[in-house]
């Protein structure tokens, strides 16, 4: 039989607890206040505007792309967009992980397939004749003459849409047809706010307004005014237009003010509110 010789182990005496840490001392009321404020300030955006900050950075990254931009460094989309570089990217790396952004070989951005996408389905909603026509009926019903929408293309101006005036001698163009931009009022509108060099043109940019007596067609006068798209960004030309024996020039700057508000009426339809893009023309008169 073998016995168990060995000695039980004597227990070490435990360590003293270590004292209780001492409370942090209370916050002076001077301490607390800017906490406070801070906390206040960060709750007002949301509580005031019910706007979510992630969401708005991401929307004005995407809206930093001009029309003719393929590619931006992240540094200029952080500078454009007032952020930093490291939310900038965080920002852009989401997006891209949902197909709105893509970042090329060498480090910059584009917009990706699915803000074409985005853009296609709003054009294909969105029918601007049903803006456009009904501002040329007010406003030939306002002056009682012809009124007309012109574009761009190219080297040339094109009618768009247009509404016969009520007079029973009146001037007719035919829509479609290519027309001088550097003839006749509207084609002159384009061509200044597309940033046309010249007197004449600054001439127009600061009054808002272009009226022409027989410059491309004898005995035919018109005024007009620059309509805005989407960002601001120029769409065309508005007119009226009828015989220059009844519109004379001071008939024409008499009727500028109703077809400049036209416009302006029309640029806000389409562009939306106001931006840090929106010429100073369009909420201004000059006489």
């Amino acid at each position: 039989m073998v016995r168990n010789t060995t000695k039980p182990l004597a227990k070490k005496p435990a360590p003293p607890l270590a004292p209780p840490a001492a409370a942090p001392p209370p916050l002076s009321p001077s301490a607390r206040a800017p906490r406070a404020a801070l906390a206040a300030a960060a709750a007002a955006p949301a509580a005031s505007t019910g706007s979510v900050v992630a969401v708005t950075r991401a929307v004005q990254l995407l809206g930093a792309f001009a029309l003719g931009e393929s590619q931006l460094s992240l540094a200029e989309l952080s500078r454009r967009c007032s952020l930093h570089k490291t939310t900038a990217l965080r920002i852009a790396r989401t997006l891209a992980q949902e197909g709105y952004m893509v970042q090329c070989d060498g480090g910059e951005w584009r917009l990706g397939p699915a803000a074409g996408w985005l853009g296609a389905r709003y054009q294909s909603g969105f029918d601007v004749q049903n803006v456009v026509e009904p501002m040329l009926r007010k406003l030939s019903t306002a002056t009682r003459e012809s009124a007309a929408f012109y574009v761009r293309e190219g080297d040339f101006r094109t009618c768009l849409m247009r509404v016969e005036g009520v007079q029973p001698l009146r001037h007719h163009a035919r829509m479609g047809e290519a027309l001088p931009l550097d003839k006749g009022s509207p084609g002159r509108i384009i061509l200044a706010f597309s940033g046309q060099r010249g007197a004449v043109y600054e001439r127009i940019r600061q009054q808002g307004y272009c009226l022409s007596i027989g410059e491309r067609e004898k005995d035919v006068a018109t005024v007009s005014a620059p309509v805005f798209g989407q960002h601001w960004r120029l769409l065309g030309s508005v007119c009226i237009s009828g015989p220059a024996a009844r519109l004379t020039e001071a008939v024409l700057t008499a009727h500028a003010r109703t077809v400049m508000d036209a416009a302006n009426r029309l640029s806000y339809a389409l562009a939306g509110a106001v931006s840090p893009h929106t010429p100073p023309v369009v909420s201004t008169w000059h006489p």
